[in-house]
């Protein structure tokens, strides 16, 4: 490009990327045709006279994200960086950090939810983490999903969560109090008749947006792993169980194994998830990623927020999935 040349082809260049004018516009003022302007900016960026860049927070992986969006037909996926060196040692051996993911997924709520919906809340230390992030939320009720580890001691951290998101929204809260696994199926139908629990789960079919955990079948990453029996544990492994969310049990290929297990359960209902129109599940870490993988597979989460480690070996492994189903925001029902 001659000297002239170069000088238009900047000018061109600056009115479309910087000043915001449209090609039309920019032919009209250099008198051309708008297909030489566009003749023009291609040849600006082939000439390196325009460089696009493209960022994100250096925390957050644009290229990993897109790539698992688009692989198992998420409507969202952030991919936060993994711990590096010289964190937390239970951290690193896990290759996760739910503190980290917990923000993100903060963040994403904030986006995700509008005035008047509904958040449901289920138990898990990245979803506690989340609770404890959030700065702002529009308008909403707030309702948990799923009952606790142990309501017998000072850990209600999902009843926090809770009370907190709603706190930060300004909207009611409805936590249940109760443990998240009964001793059988009596008592866990005795206490969902409960006039506070029963009003808890009446807002179940209400929600419009969930944050989900996601656990791998192993000792100190499965909420239900660990509040099982030796022998009840040997059971449900022999059926092949890779993963858990929210006291549902899912095998490699992501179909659900051991439903009676939800009979002794205080949690919302594997068909319910289903119908809510966005479930963003946060989990992170290799431990994890062939137990996210089998929950991704299930088609109950729509969105999800992970780590790089988890990242790399889910679009390492599976198919593409086709997309869930989508549902109207205004009639959770709808299928």
């Amino acid at each position: 490009m001659g000297p002239a040349e170069l000088m238009q082809a900047a000018a061109i260049a600056r009115r479309f990327y910087l000043e915001g004018k449209s090609k039309i516009q920019i032919a009209d003022e250099f008198g051309v045709s708008r297909f030489k302007v566009a003749r023009v900016l291609e040849t600006a960026l082939e000439r390196d006279l325009v460089r696009i860049e493209i960022r994100v927070p250096a925390e957050l992986d644009a290229q990993r994200s897109d790539a698992l969006r688009a692989r198992y037909g998420l409507r969202h996926a952030v991919v936060v960086e993994s711990p590096t060196e010289g964190a937390d040692t239970a951290a690193e051996e896990a290759g996760a950090d739910p503190e980290n993911l917990g923000e993100v997924a903060a963040d994403l709520l904030g986006e995700l939810v509008t005035d008047g919906d509904v958040l449901g809340l289920a138990w898990g230390r990245s979803t506690i983490h989340m609770a404890a992030a959030l700065r702002q939320l529009p308008p909403c009720t707030v309702v948990q999903l799923t009952g606790v580890y142990d309501a017998g001691t000072a850990d209600r951290g999902s009843v926090e969560a809770v009370r907190r998101a709603a706190e930060v929204a300004g909207g009611e809260a409805h936590p249940l109090y109760a443990p998240m696994l009964l001793p059988d199926s009596a008592t866990a139908a005795a206490l969902r008749s409960q006039t506070g629990i029963s009003r808890a789960f009446e807002y179940f079919d209400k929600v419009t947006v969930a944050a989900v955990s996601i656990g791998s079948w192993e000792p100190g990453v499965s909420t239900v792993h660990d509040m099982l029996s030796d022998s009840e544990r040997a059971h449900y492994s022999s059926l092949g169980v890779a993963a858990e969310m929210s006291a549902h049990l899912f095998d490699a290929q992501g179909r659900r194994i051991g439903r009676d297990l939800g009979e002794r359960c205080i949690t919302v209902e594997a068909d319910r998830l289903r119908r809510i129109p966005e479930v963003v599940a946060i989990a992170g870490g290799q431990r994890k990623a062939d137990a996210i993988g089998a929950v991704l597979r299930s088609g109950l989460v729509t969105s999800l927020v992970t780590d790089t480690a988890a990242a790399d070996h889910l679009l390492q492994d599976g198919a593409p999935l086709p997309p869930r189903p989508a549902l109207d925001r205004a009639d959770p029902d709808g299928l």
